[in-house]
C-alpha cells in the first residue's frame, strides 16, 4: 500500500462499509475515514468525485513526480471490489 493513500467514505448503518472497515483494520491498511453521519459536508466531496452518494466509496491517490497527491482510482462497494482493492492494497 504504499504507493498510494486510501480515503473511505462511510456510513454507520452501511453492512458493506463494516466489512470494508474491518478488512483494513484486520490488514492493518493506513486509511483517512470520513463517516458521512459525523461530517455531512464531505458528502458533496464525495458526489464530486464519484457522482453519487453511495457508500463504501474508496479513493486511491498516488504521489505524483513533484510529490503531489493526484487522485488516480475510486470505487464504490467493498464486496463487489474486493478483488481489485486486495490487488491495489497487495493483500492476501
Amino acid at each position: 500500500m504504499k504507493d498510494y493513500r486510501l480515503e473511505v467514505y462511510t456510513r454507520p448503518t452501511c453492512s458493506d462499509c463494516q466489512d470494508l472497515k474491518e478488512f483494513l483494520k484486520r490488514h492493518d491498511i493506513p486509511h483517512k475515514e470520513y463517516d458521512l453521519a459525523k461530517d455531512p459536508a464531505k458528502e458533496k466531496e464525495l458526489i464530486k468525485i464519484t457522482g453519487n452518494r453511495i457508500v463504501p466509496a474508496l479513493v486511491f491517490s498516488q504521489s505524483s513526480l513533484f510529490g503531489l497527491m493526484r487522485k488516480t482510482k475510486s470505487m464504490i462497494g467493498f464486496e463487489t471490489n474486493k478483488d481489485e482493492i486486495k490487488k491495489l492494497l497487495k493483500v492476501g
